[in-house]
């Protein structure tokens, strides 16, 4: 078990895109993280019915996708690139579907690698269906054998990768988010997200040693990105979704402790602060990510990406060809002037990597976030704490103050509404307790029993 006490990237001037210190070596000699930034293509079925009666049309959909896809790489010159395949929950509730589909996309790109010498990987994702359980059952139950057999499956038939979006603690963060209730986010996320991604951790590094795969890393979306989400559509403030954004961070490092290597989740954008502390290279998105979900953050994440994704896209039809192979070619086009830039040396790369984050921090609390900078600091504060609660106790505290600090220095604007919700969050992060045990039994009776089963967490009403 790793235990992170220091950064591992601590200078500005060494965190950039395409670079980080310990890259990630596929079999085929395909390195992530050491120079180059590498598209990765996620794509997912139109609207339809995934059943029995239906699998020879969806298998269709996905060899179409992956041949069209690759022929774009390969007609733009793409030295390299990522596949990621994110399992539709039917696809994981029944494994030998999705191992099907990992088959023929595995095939496909070996065959184009064969064919025209550009280096592939395929990332497979196979989707959290213990929250079908409810309340979710997280360590027992068919869902939870159906989704590690679908990660056995998936490793066997070609994945170079594997990857999760858990949701460990979801069952009571919406609420907490559509609330602003910042003790209940952090109990989500530093107690009951961070045990789950222990016990869940394990077992994927486990099966990722047995078949010699990659264990990637993990995301946040269910949370974070479902408070960018709610905030871009103003449901919720601004300075709520950026401080969730942080708060995810410890709760994702668990993977990297528990022997992920990364390259992490590309809708994990907490990856900023785990490429510093951690060093292992990461997805990230932005701009791109268009078609799945608006945002305020298109072109900060680029700054220290490793590889560019455009989350997941539809196969359905544009003007111009079937949006996956559309969104290939953007994706090759954004990191081709990230490499351009790096070939005429560290100097150019930076000023790129800083237009990407002046582009962006100033409009909105959560890119500014994610300036590297800022990241590098969060990131310090953090790791100074030596557990998981305590972690995001510190993330509240430290964003809190740093987002005060900027607003009143005028890095950013914020409506008084949102300056209310910043001085509000602030005097309620004041009160989170230093102990962890005084923590959950302060927060056990807040807890709606209808909606979670603590046992499945190792707590229960009676945990101190």
């Amino acid at each position: 078990m790793q235990i992170y006490t220091d950064l591992c990237i601590s200078k500005l001037e060494n965190f950039i895109f395409g670079v980080s210190p310990h890259p990630v070596t596929l079999k085929n000699g395909l390195v992530i993280g050491g120079g180059q930034v590498y598209p990765e293509l996620n794509f997912t079925l139109p609207s339809m019915v995934i059943k029995e009666d239906t699998l020879s049309e969806v298998k269709q959909q996905y060899q179409q996708m992956i041949d069209e896809a690759c022929t774009r790489a390969v007609e733009l010159f793409a030295p390299g690139m990522v596949v990621e395949f994110e399992l539709l929950p039917e696809l994981t509730i029944n494994p030998t579907w999705g191992a099907e589909v990992t088959q023929i996309l595995k095939a496909s790109l070996n065959r184009f690698e064969a064919e025209y010498g550009i280096k592939t990987a395929l990332r497979v994702t196979p989707n959290d269906i213990r929250e079908f359980e409810r309340p979710p059952l997280l360590r027992r139950g068919s869902f939870v054998d159906n989704m590690f057999a679908s990660f056995e499956q998936c490793a066997q038939a070609g994945a170079d990768m594997l990857a999760i979006e858990s949701t460990g603690g979801k069952e009571l963060h919406d609420d907490a988010i559509l609330q602003g209730d910042l003790f209940m986010s952090v109990f989500s996320l530093g107690i009951l997200g961070a045990r789950d991604m222990t016990f869940l951790w394990d077992r994927i590094v486990e099966i990722s040693n047995k078949y010699n795969v990659i264990p990637s890393g993990d995301s946040a979306c269910g949370f974070a990105n479902t408070a960018m989400v709610l905030a871009e559509q103003r449901f919720i403030p601004k300075v709520w979704a950026a401080l969730i954004r942080v708060l995810a961070t410890p709760r994702s490092l668990v993977a990297f402790e528990r022997g992920a290597t990364g390259p992490n989740k590309d809708c994990a954008y907490e990856g900023v602060c785990l490429k510093a502390i951690t060093g292992c290279p990461i997805a990230l998105e932005g701009a791109e990510s268009a078609c799945a979900h608006l945002s305020s953050i298109g072109n900060i994440t680029k700054a220290v990406a490793d590889l560019w994704s455009n989350e997941s896209v539809q196969n359905v039809k544009l003007l111009s060809a079937m949006a996956p192979t559309v969104s290939m070619e953007q994706l090759i086009y954004a990191t081709r002037l990230m490499n351009a830039a790096s070939a005429d040396g560290s100097s150019a790369a930076l000023n790129l990597r800083d237009w990407f984050v002046k582009s962006d921090a100033g409009f909105n609390p959560q890119a500014y976030v994610l300036r590297p900078d800022v990241a590098i600091h969060l990131a310090a504060e953090m790791i100074s704490a030596p557990s998981a609660y305590l972690r995001t106790r510190q993330a509240a505290l430290s964003t809190l103050e740093l987002l005060r600090k900027a607003h009143s220095e005028g890095d950013f604007t914020l409506s008084k509404s949102e300056t209310r919700w910043l001085d509000r969050l602030s005097k309620e992060a004041d009160a989170l307790p230093e102990n962890e045990d005084e923590f959950i039994r302060l927060m056990l009776p807040r807890v709606p029993q209808e909606k979670i089963n603590l046992d499945e967490y190792g707590l229960n009403l009676t945990s101190s």
